[in-house]
């Protein structure tokens, strides 16, 4: 890793494991002081200390973004020592197998309140900050399973995911004459802990068989996400706002 000229602070949710430990590296080799926040307190600040080791500066913070008051204090206290973030990557997921039979209203709750509100409220929490500045962009991840593909035994994802993209538009409209962009990003099959879930995903084999219906011929990496979070935030996006790109390899339009 590099040391760049400061490009500004960004606040990364679930960045301590898979397409938001990528995400948070590569911001840093851009040169932008991360903000790691997760659950997953031992990941978060192994992704910290590995930032800091290479010679990009890095904190790490414990975020529930299922809590309103944790996001808004989180938020509030990168304002206190950065200024109004630059960036937001809303990135924090789960994506759990439950069939329609066995579905209650908890577990497709809990899903919504991470996936989709979870975006929201570290959207709230940034924004006013942002719009006092009249700068900023928000990157909000949602995936194909919300744009054009039906996933079985995973409606509340797919629904969830769906609203992202609906978030994304609504938020880019009231957003842009403040300065602030809002994009999203919508993956394909990633190889993270969670694709690699027997349990709940499509497993190791299961990921390596998707590979044979990828035009490009492989499942994608969390740094081939990353990096087109980067872009979407850089000067070079600068009249992008609205949009869900979908980064997979060519599956969408090579299937269907």
């Amino acid at each position: 890793m590099k040391a760049m000229a400061d490009q500004g602070s960004v606040l990364i949710t679930g960045g301590g494991i898979g397409i938001g430990r990528a995400t948070a590296l590569a911001f840093a080799d851009a040169g932008y002081h991360v903000i790691v926040t997760d659950v997953l307190d031992k990941q978060g600040e192994a992704v910290v200390a590995e930032i800091n080791a290479g010679g990009g500066a890095a904190r790490f913070q414990h975020l529930d973004v299922t809590d309103s008051k944790n996001t808004d204090a989180v938020v509030a206290d990168a304002e206190a020592q950065f200024g109004a973030l630059d960036v937001v990557v809303a990135n924090a997921g789960i994506a759990h197998r439950v069939p329609l039979a066995q579905m209650s209203d908890e577990k497709w709750d809990h899903t919504f309140d991470v996936d989709l509100k979870g975006i929201m409220r570290v959207a709230r929490a940034a924004v006013p900050a942002m719009r006092a500045k009249g700068s900023g962009a928000i990157v909000a991840l949602s995936s194909i399973m919300g744009v054009a593909y039906g996933w079985d035994e995973h409606v509340h994802y797919s629904a969830a995911k769906s609203g992202v993209v609906g978030l994304v538009r609504g938020l880019a409209v009231e957003l842009a004459r403040d300065g602030i962009r809002v994009n999203g990003i919508a993956p394909g099959y990633i190889r993270t802990a969670q694709a690699l879930s027997e349990e709940h995903s499509l497993g190791p084999a299961g990921l390596e068989k998707a590979a044979e219906f990828i035009p490009i011929g492989r499942v994608g990496e969390p740094d081939d996400i990353a990096d087109v979070a980067v872009f979407l935030a850089s000067h070079a996006a600068r009249y992008m706002t609205g949009q869900t790109v979908v980064v997979d390899g060519g599956l969408l339009v090579g299937r269907y």
